[in-house]
């Protein structure tokens, strides 16, 4: 492994099923900050999506049954947006929420994100259900490994700030 890779891990990112993807990512920060991170709304547009596209949190309830919905500004000016519902919060272990892009509406994924402590590390796998095997191939060809490893890289950066230390 070369040192650009070591200070940059890549998520590993699996197809376990034909309808399933799977993401494991290290984080070297402990897991209560690394849920607090995912789950505050003032720091969502800090790390969420790639840094050309600035993400603006709409709403984002964090408990069963609320929702969340963030806006992507992409560099053209146009922008994307996303949004879900939790069905389960269970801090600082789990998050269940489905996951819907805005510009294929009806095309909803369950994503399960379970926080695994490793003491000053955490390890985060974030598994997504999708209903045909084509929803899930087209997320994967959509350039998702890219964006997903830049919002890691920005999340890597917020977690190792004292803005994340403060949470």
């Amino acid at each position: 492994m070369t040192s650009d890779q070591q200070q940059t891990p890549s998520a590993s990112i699996t197809t376990p099923t034909e309808r399933e993807i799977r993401i494991e990512r290290v984080f070297d920060a402990p897991r209560d900050r690394v849920f607090a991170v995912y789950t505050d709304p003032e720091l969502i547009p800090e790390w969420w999506g790639p840094r050309d596209s600035p993400a603006i949190v709409d709403r984002m309830d964090v408990q069963a049954g609320g929702s969340w919905r963030f806006v992507m500004r992409n560099p053209d000016g146009s922008e994307s947006g996303f949004r879900g519902t939790y069905r389960e919060v269970t801090p600082p272990e789990r998050i269940v929420q489905t996951f819907e892009w805005e510009g294929m509406p009806g095309h909803v994924s369950v994503e399960t994100a379970t926080f695994e402590d490793l003491g000053d590390r955490t390890k985060v796998t974030t598994t997504s259900i999708f209903h045909t095997p084509e929803e899930r191939d087209g997320m994967l060809a959509s350039g998702m490994e890219r964006g997903l490893n830049e919002t890691y890289a920005r999340l890597d950066e917020l977690l190792a700030s004292d803005r994340a230390k403060e949470r």
